[in-house]
């Protein structure tokens, strides 16, 4: 995760936080609404899974991405120089 991401990052997790603690306040309020309580439950930490795996994965293509890049240069450098490694 980069520097400027993490402002992304901290407002939507505490947008999290919030639908969460309403949640919490309609399930203590009603019993009869606790259905859209669990709703909210799972829709946010779905959400969140999903938002997770996606940013796993696209560290991890980034991650790939530079080791080929980084196996293009160093081929590329041996051959400008004459070396046959």
């Amino acid at each position: 995760m980069e520097i400027t991401e993490v402002r992304t990052w901290v407002i939507f997790y505490l947008i999290s936080f919030v639908v969460l603690l309403a949640a919490t306040f309609i399930t203590t309020q009603s019993g009869s609404q606790l259905w859209i309580s669990l709703t909210l439950i799972i829709v946010v930490v779905g959400v969140n899974f999903y938002l997770l795996f996606s940013e796993l994965k696209r560290h991890q293509a980034r991650k790939a991405f530079i080791h080929r890049m980084s196996q293009f240069e160093e081929t590329e450098t041996d051959v400008e120089t004459g070396y046959l490694w």
